[in-house]
């Protein structure tokens, strides 16, 4: 099973060189929780921004030269990458922009952290045909602990 996990401001913005722009703990506490466990996929500047392999999963980067990354596998695509798991395990696509773009087609669930609000930003998720997506849950917020702003956990299948 392939999903994909994203922090999402209204206006389709996830960062902006190559960091995020919100510091939500519920999100991260969320990402940790959700994702621990299970394989986590990312390009290789998603690895470079968070700077090592993530704890407690199996980490892969995508990457088109032949670089290693101390504690990770390699993959050379998002199809070699999917295929180093078998097909019954939850694998998590956590970035960036053009792993999330190659992913929608084939993922069949969306974790998604709705930042209520527009930010400005040079990387932005994909647009959701919301009509090809059926709601799982949905957990509202008016704030975080230490965000002071609106945000909602959606979590959504594939239809069919």
């Amino acid at each position: 099973m392939i999903s994909i996990i994203v922090a999402i401001a209204e206006n389709g913005v996830i960062g902006d060189k190559n960091a995020l722009l919100w510091n939500i703990k519920e999100d991260m506490r969320r990402f940790r929780t959700t994702t621990t466990g299970h394989p986590v996929v990312m390009g290789r500047k998603t690895y470079e921004s968070i700077g090592r392999p993530l704890p407690k999963r199996t980490n892969v980067v995508i990457t088109r030269s032949n670089a290693e990354f101390e504690g990770c596998l390699v993959a050379h695509s998002l199809e070699e990458a999917v295929a180093m798991f078998p097909a019954d395990e939850e694998v998590f696509i956590i970035g960036g922009a053009q792993i999330y773009s190659q992913a929608m087609a084939i993922a069949d669930r969306l974790y998604l952290t709705v930042v209520h609000r527009d930010y400005e930003g040079d990387t932005s998720f994909p647009e959701i045909d919301y009509s090809e997506w059926q709601e799982l849950s949905r957990e509202e917020f008016e704030r975080g602990e230490e965000y002071d702003g609106a945000f909602t956990f959606l979590d959504l299948a594939r239809k069919g």
